[in-house]
Formats: C-alpha cells, sequence, structure tokens
C-alpha cells in the first residue's frame, strides 16, 4: 500500500523519540512508537478505482448536500479512521488553486464554514466543478497534488490533508439533487459515485 507524501518525516518525529524513551520509562516508548506506526497509517493511500458520473473526494460521511449559488454541493466528513487522500471528482483541466485562509473549528461543525481551505477548479466534458478541501481542528495542512494546468482523470489524486477534516464537490451546473445516489448520513469511499450523470 501506498503512503501519503510526507508521512514518513511526520512519523519519524515520534520514532525516534521512542528509542530513549523506551530506556527511561519503557510505556512512554511504546507509545511514541505506537504514534508513529499511527501516522503511517493515518496517511496510507490504498487504490480506489474510479465509479461513473460524480465520484466522492474522500472516504467517510456524507455530511452536507445542499443547493448553493444555483449548484449542489455535497460535503464528505473524514473521521481520523478514513483515508485522507483526496481524489478529482471529474475528469478535466485544473483551471485554478485557490488557498483561503480561515479559522479551524470541527470539521463535522457547521462553523467549519469558515476554516482553511484549498479549492481546485476543474473543467472537463461534464461542465465546471470545483473540489473543496476543508481544514479542521487538528488538521492544518493541506498537500495540494494538483496545479493549474494539470489534466486530471476521475479519480485521480488531487492531495491529502493531514489529521482529519472534510472534502467537498460543488457540482457541474446540471446536475441536481435528483441526480445525487447519495444522502446525508451516508458511508461513501473516495472515487465511490455520488452523482449519476
Amino acid at each position: 500500500m501506498d503512503i501519503a507524501p510526507g508521512a514518513w518525516r511526520l512519523a519519524a518525529v515520534p520514532a525516534l523519540a521512542a528509542l530513549p524513551a523506551v530506556f527511561l520509562f519503557a510505556p512512554a516508548g511504546v507509545a511514541l512508537a505506537a504514534l508513529a506506526v499511527a501516522v503511517v497509517a493515518f496517511h496510507r493511500d490504498p487504490p480506489r478505482p474510479a465509479g461513473a458520473g460524480v465520484v466522492s473526494p474522500a472516504d467517510g460521511t456524507v455530511s452536507v448536500v445542499r443547493e448553493e449559488d444555483g449548484r449542489v454541493r455535497v460535503g464528505v466528513y473524514m473521521s481520523p479512521l478514513s483515508v485522507h487522500v483526496n481524489r478529482a471528482p471529474l475528469p478535466g483541466r485544473v483551471t485554478g488553486v485557490e488557498h483561503v485562509p480561515g479559522a479551524y473549528r470541527p470539521a463535522f461543525s457547521k462553523d467549519s464554514e469558515r476554516n482553511e481551505r484549498l479549492r481546485i477548479h476543474g473543467d472537463g466534458p461534464a461542465g465546471e466543478w470545483t473540489a473543496v478541501l476543508i481544514a479542521g481542528w487538528f488538521a492544518r495542512r493541506i498537500h495540494p497534488y494538483a496545479e493549474a494546468g494539470d489534466d486530471l482523470a476521475r479519480g485521480e489524486r488531487v492531495g491529502h490533508i493531514s489529521f482529519g477534516s472534510r472534502a467537498d464537490v460543488v457540482m457541474p451546473a446540471d446536475v441536481t439533487r435528483a441526480d445525487l445516489a447519495v444522502a446525508t448520513g451516508d458511508e461513501v469511499r473516495a472515487g465511490e459515485t455520488l452523482a449519476r450523470r
């Protein structure tokens, strides 16, 4: 299984601290070693085949289904146990990558609408879409892989968020609520269909 970029560097800190700690206070050394393993597991990046239509950008629970500015938006809350590598909801060319500074509220709360985020705008055969990667209260590191001008396949990796958060899709203009294959509370996996086209 692949690991998201940067995970080994993050895991190295508790791993290196575990070595002396195990001789000074064994439980602390074991806890630090377990933390290093957990960091690597958190950043796992399993292969995912992409479904048809608009696919989920993340593993997790559908927490947002609403219309805004005439477009349908679906948000997926990622728990600490979810895979946090995010994927393109549709094929197309990246027309812009926009970082928006903000707060760090829990990603499952309404206050998360003000959180730091990264918007990846795409345009392809299905129309214009946006993937929005939203940081949570503990997740303060959004790592984009996509850049303006990149051509993406449906389900291709576009970035990852370290340590919990949310990923939303702003659907193409012609997608309606009736096209959705999911509802609030549904469990989804990255690459699974959110809306039929």
